[in-house]
């Protein structure tokens, strides 16, 4: 009896972990697919699904082209980062500096920065959609920055990490961005020839018939 209390009180917990999340995809490891035309490092997923790298307070960093699968790889690992009873939290990018600017104007930037810092795991989506400005620039360092050897960052970007120089307008802020992010993460490129929506769809259609 207090076995199942104990893992009742634990699932009901992770429930909460993911709801609270902001998933944009129901996600989670074990659905992912390796198909033969789709390129994946495998050994190096399974790694990350152990979340050790939450532990050592490193990063990750997903780039593949639109419909490569970044977003779902990308929640499938905070999915089982909540499963190890980790704090998560999911931002796309463009939503997350309209954010902080709505912070700013309240008079609450200091405190949503805090809010931050306090997750084990944040994954930012969608990087490099847009050139960022220089005060967006300085947004993006001073997440950087506060996370830096405190806690993991997962990023993801159709455009491969060595480009993302050019995204940001003083490349000063550029080089203390890729210092704080890059040389501390996992890399995992993607690829496939197929659009995973695309794969998606179809099978969807096909439960219809």
């Amino acid at each position: 009896m207090v076995d199942a209390q104990w893992l009742a009180r634990k699932n009901a917990r992770i429930k909460r972990l993911i709801r609270d999340t902001g998933f944009a995809i129901d996600a989670c490891i074990e659905d992912i697919r390796y198909h033969p035309d789709r390129t994946i490092d495998k050994k190096t997923l399974n790694t990350l699904a152990t979340c050790t790298y939450i532990e050592k307070k490193l990063n990750v960093v997903v780039s593949g082209k639109t419909g490569s699968g970044k977003s779902y790889i990308i929640c499938a690992l905070g999915n089982a980062a909540c499963r190890s009873l980790y704090r998560v939290k999911y931002y796309r990018i463009p939503e997350l500096l309209l954010e902080m600017e709505d912070a700013k104007s309240q008079g609450m930037y200091l405190k949503f920065m805090a809010s931050l810092k306090k997750v084990g795991l944040l994954i930012l989506d969608d990087i490099g959609l847009k050139s960022y400005t220089t005060q967006e620039s300085r947004d993006i360092l001073e997440i950087a920055e506060s996370r830096y050897n405190r806690s993991s960052t997962i990023l993801s970007a159709q455009v491969e990490h060595s480009k993302w120089y050019d995204l940001f307008a003083d490349p000063t802020i550029a080089d203390a961005i890729m210092d704080r992010v890059i040389h501390n993460a996992y890399i995992l490129p993607l690829d496939s020839k197929k659009s995973m929506r695309q794969v998606m769809a179809e099978k969807d259609k096909e439960n219809l018939i």
